[in-house]
């Protein structure tokens, strides 16, 4: 189960799926330290909450995120040392990694502002919707920083492309909805109205489905990137094997036998 109501983002739950949204809609949704270090802990969490079968992170206020809140974060990093820039960026990187490990299906719900950790927090995520106004920059290199930020330069080329992922990291420049549907970044788009009615929609028919297979195919898709193609096949034949022992395999058998829609259980 999860922990209590978080402090430092909002979260609703509806039928085995948590929406997610930063609260800071006057600043268009900056993250701070302490909102950082909460989201990666409640995704960590996500692991061993059966509760939760699905989690769509969307915007407020007409914004997705801005990024690092320049006063609150930005400014008090020129002040730290070697070993406490080390403890920020591993932060930041363990949000990532949480996000990609918590065997959850994640959709990002994408409208407005959408920038530097920001659009990070929908690359990491396994679909992404976005409006027409989303406004979408991994802007790092605009502020002296490099554009290998939170696992960019390994991440944003396998959704967009190599050369579209360069170009993004060494320039910081916006990507617009539309480039972003052309390259493959949004799955689709869609108007601001019906944003979060289709992101809902998207993440009840994946909650409605087996969900320790749902598990296997996220942590597949993330560990088949540094295999071969002999190795992500035999991991694959392993994965499989181990989804035909659930008792949804079963009952997606019973049901096609009945002609009727299976109902899934997750175990």
């Amino acid at each position: 189960m999860q922990a209590a109501t978080p402090e430092h983002f909002m979260l609703t739950m509806d039928n085995g799926v948590a929406s997610v949204s930063l609260n800071r809609p006057e600043r268009k949704n900056p993250l701070t330290f302490e909102s950082y270090a909460e989201l990666r802990d409640w995704f960590l969490a996500l692991r061993g909450d059966d509760t939760v079968k699905a989690v769509i992170f969307g915007p407020n206020g007409g914004n997705f995120c801005s990024g690092g809140d320049v006063f609150e974060i930005i400014g008090p990093l020129l002040d730290r040392d070697m070993k406490g820039l080390l403890e920020f960026t591993r932060m930041t990187g363990d949000l990532v990694r949480a996000m990609v490990e918590c065997g959850k299906p994640i959709i990002s719900a994408v409208d407005g502002i959408c920038v530097g950790a920001g659009a990070i927090i929908a690359m990491a995520s396994d679909l992404r919707l976005a409006t027409p106004d989303a406004k979408t920059a991994f802007l790092f290199n605009r502020v002296g920083l490099a554009g290998c930020d939170m696992g960019a330069c390994a991440v944003l080329p396998r959704i967009v492309g190599q050369g579209r992922a360069a170009e993004l990291l060494y320039t910081g420049r916006t990507m617009s909805a539309e480039e972003g549907e052309r390259w493959g970044f949004y799955s689709r788009l869609v108007e601001a109205g019906s944003l979060m009615d289709e992101a809902k929609s998207l993440a009840a028919r994946i909650a409605d489905g087996p969900n320790f297979a749902n598990m296997m195919t996220k942590t597949m898709l993330a560990q088949e990137w540094n295999m071969s193609i002999a190795q992500a096949i035999e991991a694959e034949a392993q994965a499989q094997a181990i989804c035909m022992q659930t008792a949804d395999f079963r009952r997606a058998y019973e049901a096609f036998a009945a002609k009727r829609k299976p109902v899934f259980e997750g175990d």
